[in-house]
């Protein structure tokens, strides 16, 4: 069964969590949409990796999502939080309970400024605690709080993103993932 997923980008959004989340979604078999929040498709990462989008924002209004998948990055995080067209998607992903997951800056700097995260526990990339909930975040590299998902940053991306196979597919279909790609891998 295919599940929709949206992963949108803005200038700045970090590079390794963008293009993992991509790939991991992808070759789970769910239907990625990667939008772009900027003016036109392609856009700049934070370590200068250009990627193309295959829709803008605007496009993706109408649609419902399976999951909504945020990277982080600066300003690419910020830049996600200002964009009133992904601020309605968010919040109406997150008033239906469906899947809405954010990585490193993103938890705090779009989730938490949008109040999505009040009363639920979160994490995300140290320094940025102030705008979660409370002021600080949930230990761990990855804290699943009902239909929300947040984890720390690029290193920790992978286990995230699997994270979010698993939910949309089972555990099984994470594992079987997992497994394609030798992760964690072996480094003996």
């Amino acid at each position: 069964m295919s599940r929709s997923v949206l992963i949108p980008l803005a200038h700045g959004s970090e590079d390794i969590e963008s293009v993992t989340l991509i790939d991991v979604l992808r070759r789970a078999q769910a239907e990625v949409t990667v939008a772009s929040v900027e003016e036109q498709l392609q856009i700049r990462a934070a370590r200068g990796t250009r990627i193309t989008a295959d829709a803008l924002i605007s496009e993706c209004r109408e649609t419902d999502w399976d999951l909504i998948a945020l990277p982080g990055g600066m300003p690419g995080a910020d830049r996600l939080h200002d964009c009133p067209a992904l601020q309605g998607l968010l919040r109406r992903q997150h008033e239906r309970q469906q899947l809405l997951a954010a990585v490193c800056a993103a938890p705090a700097r779009v989730l938490g400024r949008l109040g999505l995260l009040d009363g639920r526990r979160a994490t995300c990339y140290p320094g940025f605690e102030g705008d979660l909930p409370g002021g600080r975040a949930a230990p761990g590299p990855l804290v699943i709080d009902g239909h929300l998902t947040t984890s720390r940053g690029p290193g920790t991306v992978m286990a995230f993103a699997l994270s979010l196979v698993g939910q949309l597919y089972g555990p099984a279909h994470a594992a079987e993932i997992a497994g394609q790609m030798l992760y964690p891998p072996a480094l003996a």
